[in-house]
C-alpha cells in the first residue's frame, strides 16, 4: 500500500485529484470514508475534472465528466447518465490508517 495523503487534506464531502507519475487518481472524502477512482472517463478515456481537483456535480452528490457531463455514483463509480452509462469508472483500493489514506496501485 502507498500513502497518498493526510484525510485531513481533503474537505468532507469534496474531491482532490493526485498524479503518480502516468497515473492520475482523485479521491472524493465523505466523513471518514474514501473513495478513490482512477482520473480517466470510461467514453473518452480523458480526465474528468473541470477544474483541478473538481471532480463533483453542482450538488456535489454524483462525479461528473467535464467534457460531455456523464454522471456517476460516488460510492460505486457507475454511470448513471450519459454516454458511457452502464460503464463504470475504474476503482482503487484504499483504507485510512491513522488519519492517513493508503491506496494500492498495480
Amino acid at each position: 500500500m502507498h500513502e497518498l495523503c493526510r484525510l485531513s487534506d481533503i474537505n468532507d464531502l469534496h474531491s482532490k485529484g493526485f498524479e503518480l507519475g502516468e497515473t492520475k487518481i482523485f479521491v472524493i472524502r465523505q466523513g471518514n470514508q474514501v473513495h478513490v477512482y482512477h482520473n480517466h472517463c470510461p467514453h473518452l478515456g480523458i480526465a474528468l475534472e473541470w477544474l483541478p481537483d473538481k471532480f463533483l456535480d453542482i450538488d456535489g452528490e454524483l462525479i461528473q465528466c467535464s467534457t460531455h457531463g456523464a454522471l456517476f455514483t460516488i460510492e460505486e463509480g457507475l454511470c448513471v447518465s450519459g454516454p458511457c452509462s452502464g460503464q463504470s469508472l475504474k476503482s482503487i483500493t484504499s483504507k485510512i490508517v491513522d488519519g492517513a489514506v493508503f491506496i494500492e496501485l498495480p
